[in-house]
């Protein structure tokens, strides 16, 4: 297929509630929509860069010029499979989250023309997933212990807890005297040091599924140190943008469970090369959340068919975090905690044009 145009969208969407992490506190998502005509056909993808370089080096900004300055030029009027976009975009070093816009909604459009869903034009093999949630920092323990009740009652398979310095033991301690059985894990955003293995020690007594990267966002080879001392598994985020660098950390010992997102990885084309590889390593992976809108939460869907997706992801229903989605219909989650891989081409939702239209705050059409 031939790419004809790309259009980029900023919108803006408001969180239901505040989402306090390790490194700040977001209550307005800017997010970049990337949209390309592929001889007529529509493919729609996400940046899930965030408003700050704190998670990533990468902002809505930087990645707004990498796509209409670099990543288009090096895609537009060629012939090309949604499987040669990564290859193509490889001068460009870095910048995974622009990268993945374009390369995701090359791949929409591909399996619309196709006539196909893009889980199964990915290899995927679940009619469904199973979903967890992600909870932020809450003020107190009683409000973390609402929450997950919350979380709880509506069918939620795992919660995730984010934690750092002094809020990290004592409100995880309170979790899990309230729920003995409850699958439960944490994540750091990178919040400690290698210094503080004997706090982060102290997790193990409450048999957590996972910490997830507890120490620097570019140190595999501390959490190499760290999982030697540590019962509890260590999950890595952060630090793995590429095959090599999931590679790396497998053989050293830096972790046993990998989370893949498509964004920090550069889109489905890589994702599914890191979930192949940590499969034939049994290393288990599952699917992490960027408090995308639901047109990535789309492609997350269609990710998480893969084999290897073992684990609940942070795939949650649009009504988690947004009063009204940006698709049609909304995602939803079961009483048992499962989303289902829609059938239908392509993501398999309807972008709510008039819904992103009066959204948008800047729009740039590129032919």
């Amino acid at each position: 297929m031939k790419l004809r145009r790309l259009t980029l969208r900023e919108i803006h969407l408001s969180l239901l509630s505040p989402f306090e992490t390790s490194f700040g506190i977001s209550d307005l998502r800017r997010i970049l929509l990337v949209e390309v005509d592929a001889q007529g056909v529509p493919g729609w993808g996400e940046s899930t860069a965030g408003e700050n370089p704190f998670y990533s080096y990468e902002t809505v900004e930087t990645a707004w010029l990498i796509l209409r300055d670099y990543l288009w030029p090096m895609v537009r009027g060629k012939e090309l499979e949604a499987t040669d976009v990564w290859d193509l975009l490889a001068p460009v070093r870095g910048h995974n989250m622009a990268k993945a816009a374009l390369e995701t909604a090359i791949w929409d459009a591909k399996a619309k023309q196709k006539g196909a869903a893009l889980a199964e034009l990915l290899g995927g093999t679940r009619e469904e997933i199973p979903c967890g949630v992600s909870i932020g920092i809450q003020p107190t323990t009683t409000a973390l212990i609402a929450k997950v009740e919350q979380a709880l009652a509506g069918g939620y398979q795992r919660i995730k807890v984010k934690i750092k310095p002094g809020l990290d033991i004592q409100p995880i301690g309170a979790l899990r005297e309230r729920f003995p059985r409850l699958c439960l894990m944490v994540d750091a955003n990178s919040a400690y040091r290698l210094e503080e293995a004997t706090l982060l020690k102290q997790l193990d007594q409450f048999h957590l599924m996972m910490i997830e990267q507890p120490l620097g966002w570019d140190d595999i080879y501390s959490h190499a140190q760290l999982q030697r001392r540590l019962e509890t598994p260590i999950c890595l985020d952060e630090c793995i943008h590429d095959l090599e660098q999931a590679r790396a950390a497998i053989e050293i010992g830096a972790c046993r469970i990998i989370n893949i997102k498509l964004g920090r990885v550069g889109g489905h084309t890589p994702a599914r090369r890191m979930h192949d590889l940590c499969q034939a390593k049994s290393i288990p992976v599952w699917c992490g959340g960027m408090l995308e809108s639901g047109i990535g939460r789309a492609h997350n869907i269609a990710m998480s068919s893969l084999a290897n997706f073992s684990l609940p992801g942070d795939v949650s229903a649009s009504r988690r975090y947004w009063a009204e989605d940006i698709i049609e219909p909304e995602v939803e989650v079961s009483s048992q905690g499962t989303i289902c891989v829609p059938s239908a081409p392509g993501i398999g939702y309807t972008p709510r044009l008039d819904r992103i239209e009066s959204l948008t705050k800047r729009r740039e059409v590129l032919e």
